[in-house]
């Protein structure tokens, strides 16, 4: 009877092992590139630059869209009020203001895109930033890394391992 148990007891030890090794656990970890960025303030230079056009263009669509939402109130007023003519008045001007913002996000969003491509091809500091970052994940054994700026998550880098695309392609070749 002892060795049954004892057998027993190893083969579920066993099998718990396989399937403990069979799933990879993802493991995230977070960085405070704007803490990197201070220590390292000469080198980093044209990041921060690059990171406060961001925060500019951000404002400047906030700032649109406040404008926005504020002339909506305002023509739904005058529609309440019955100056329909001049809430249709106001309509026309919306529509300009909102596509006017919807172009505006496109070509900057374009613009920022590109600026982030050169810099990660051209600034030998920011070359250096990722390939330490990616170093030290997979080191440490990380999957993911995130920066953690003004409640902002944002994938910084990835183990190749991690993703599913090729998998999710294949899957939908049957469909």
């Amino acid at each position: 009877m002892f060795n049954k148990k004892y057998v027993l007891a190893i083969f579920l030890a066993v099998m718990c092992l396989g399937s403990l090794t069979a799933q990879q656990i993802t493991r995230i970890a977070v960085i405070d590139l704007q803490k990197v960025y201070l220590t390292y303030y000469k080198d980093s230079q044209a990041v921060r630059n690059f990171e406060d056009e961001k925060i500019r263009i951000q404002e400047e669509i906030t700032r649109l869209s406040t404008e926005i939402l504020t002339l909506e109130a305002q023509r739904l007023e005058l529609e309440k009020a019955g100056n329909y003519e001049q809430a249709q008045a106001m309509a026309a001007q919306l529509v300009r203001k909102i596509q006017f913002l919807a172009d505006y996000k496109r070509i900057k969003q374009n613009e920022i895109d590109e600026k982030g491509r050169n810099l990660a091809e051209t600034n030998t500091f920011v070359q250096t930033l990722y390939r330490t970052i990616q170093t030290v994940a997979e080191s440490e054994g990380y999957s993911v890394v995130l920066s953690s700026r003004n409640n902002d998550v944002v994938v910084v880098w990835f183990s190749p391992m991690i993703d599913i695309t090729d998998k999710v392609i294949q899957s939908l070749i049957g469909f």
